[in-house]
């Protein structure tokens, strides 16, 4: 079609449908054709056509924006907290006779549909006997969801089964993952993301699955990094499971503390007693394979003693390489335990002082742990008759990286003027909350080269966010410092990145001053 000027017009055309009152309303205003003799052989109807312009289209969202006017009445707004407050209940029901105006989204409608009664085709008996819930779906949008659905409703069940038993879902994990079909909208917490995990793996649902996972990386820690290896591993996710292991092995002896130790399945158990890299003296290594082996008791309903530690343990004592610890540790500590036979015992006694060593079933060799890195911020390092003076202040600096990485301790300067030794207090901060300290001694021999002071354990430090370093020195007055500072320091893999701190109470900053070092694992 071309308009006045000559223009190309897209258009639309439209058959409407006309009442006879209309047609006959019409005719009488023009009055009757010449040689329209066929009049009485028309239709009931007419036809009339109505071009219209085409326009481009829009979405729902882009014409009825989510965030409602300010002239919105109180009485839609009261409706729709209604009907949201209806539908976080499980079975709810819609008073509202016209929600469907209320919300102006597909995803929002969908969101009101979502755990509720209304044209409900289908329901699902969820959980374990017992502990069930009965929770309503819609089939259409259920298996736009996930191809497990498709195949539950109209291949493995009749189209007219209308119950379904899942017991072996959890149901607050069940709902979350219909939410996220229904809604787009993913809730998960601490406390149930493992079991939301399962039903998107048992369902399909990879993106479900993925923020899953995303959302256990980003709550790891040593406290719960064993059992997360554990189920890492039953869902087949190698991300998940490197994350665990870095944390695993740089914070070890908190890992194998941890309450989580003692849930993990015997194959777990095994993984992490192989592992070379473990950071953690192997005293340690042995107390929480002892408490692994009592909860291991109770859960077979055995009584706890050290014959059926010994039963459900296996060969898996001999993955312990207590041949490997301190003297002391073993005298004081395993052969002291009741759960190594006589012989055992006087076998490892034997090849701790022995010339000729017999021969063991236990793994003798020491673990290798981690090699610890040094960031250096400082190009070199001086001194002068006046500097630099502790006198009990603070020195500080402030750090972020880019990668991961588990801070081990500082390195720190000595004496300029002779051997000395020093009390030192360590400090490591995130926006004024205390991660890890500790106060130690070193001694100086008066070399301008760094010591190393370590916290107790290493300090997860995540990425892009700074941190505060801070030592509080006593000893010898006079003492090497540090010059010519960088502000981004790459070791390795990692980068390093140092602004100055409001902490600092001594005059160290970026350019020059003290804590030279930042040992680290990654």
């Amino acid at each position: 079609m071309v308009d006045a000027k000559g223009r190309n017009m897209k258009c639309l055309t439209f058959f409407l449908m006309l009442p006879e009152t209309v047609k006959t309303k019409s005719r009488s205003k023009k009055g009757p054709k010449k040689g329209n003799t066929n009049s009485s052989r028309l239709p009931p109807v007419c036809y009339e056509i109505i071009t219209l312009r085409s326009k481009k289209k829009k979405m729902a969202a882009e014409i009825f924006p989510s965030k409602k006017p300010a002239t919105t009445t109180t009485t839609t707004t009261a409706s729709v907290q209604e009907c949201h407050q209806q539908n976080l209940n499980n079975n709810n029901t819609i008073q509202a006779t016209n929600w469907q105006g209320i919300y102006p989204t597909i995803r929002e409608r969908n969101s009101v549909m979502f755990n509720n009664e209304l044209m409900a085709d289908v329901h699902f008996v969820v959980g374990p006997p017992g502990g069930t819930q009965r929770v309503p779906g819609h089939k259409h949008l259920l298996l736009l969801g996930t191809s497990i659905f498709h195949a539950l409703f109209y291949q493995e069940y009749s189209e007219s089964k209308k119950r379904i038993s899942l017991p072996d879902v959890e149901p607050t994990a069940f709902c979350i993952k219909s939410k996220y079909i229904y809604c787009d909208e993913i809730d998960l917490a601490a406390d149930t993301v493992l079991a939301t995990l399962y039903a998107a793996k048992k369902y399909i649902v990879p993106h479900l699955a993925r923020a899953c996972v995303n959302f256990l990386e980003t709550s790891l820690s040593a406290k719960n990094a064993c059992v997360l290896l554990s189920q890492s591993c039953l869902f087949e996710e190698p991300d998940l499971t490197l994350r665990c292991w870095e944390v695993i092995d740089a914070q070890a002896e908190l890992a194998l503390r941890s309450e989580g130790f003692c849930d993990i399945d015997f194959q777990t158990l095994e993984s992490i007693l192989k592992r070379e890299t473990l950071n953690a003296k192997e005293i340690v290594v042995f107390e929480a394979v002892l408490n692994w082996a009592e909860a291991e008791c109770q859960r077979q309903d055995l009584i706890v003693t050290n014959e059926n530690k010994r039963k459900v343990l296996g060969k898996a004592i001999y993955l312990v390489r207590i041949p490997a610890m301190a003297l002391d540790d073993f005298a004081n500590g395993a052969a002291q335990s009741g759960i190594l036979t006589l012989n055992e015992t006087n076998d490892i006694f034997l090849w701790y002082t022995a010339s000729k060593k017999p021969d063991l079933q236990f793994v003798c060799k020491p673990r290798k742990g981690l090699i610890p890195q040094k960031c250096h911020r400082f190009q070199s390092c001086a001194y002068r008759s006046n500097q630099w003076r502790y006198r009990g202040r603070c020195d500080s600096i402030q750090f972020a990286v880019d990668k991961r990485v588990f801070i081990a301790g500082f390195g720190l300067y000595g004496s300029s003027c002779g051997s000395a030794e020093y009390s030192a207090k360590i400090e490591l901060k995130r926006q004024g909350a205390l991660l890890g300290q500790n106060l130690s001694k070193y001694f100086s021999d008066g070399a301008s080269h760094t010591f190393p002071v370590w916290f107790e354990y290493p300090v997860q430090i995540e990425p892009d966010t700074f941190y505060t370093a801070s030592a509080v020195l006593d000893g010898n007055e006079l003492s090497y410092f540090g010059q010519d500072g960088m502000t981004e320091v790459q070791c390795g893999k990692v980068t390093f990145q140092f602004q100055c701190s409001s902490d600092s109470t001594n005059g160290t900053g970026v350019q020059g001053g003290q804590i030279p070092e930042l040992i680290f694992y990654a």
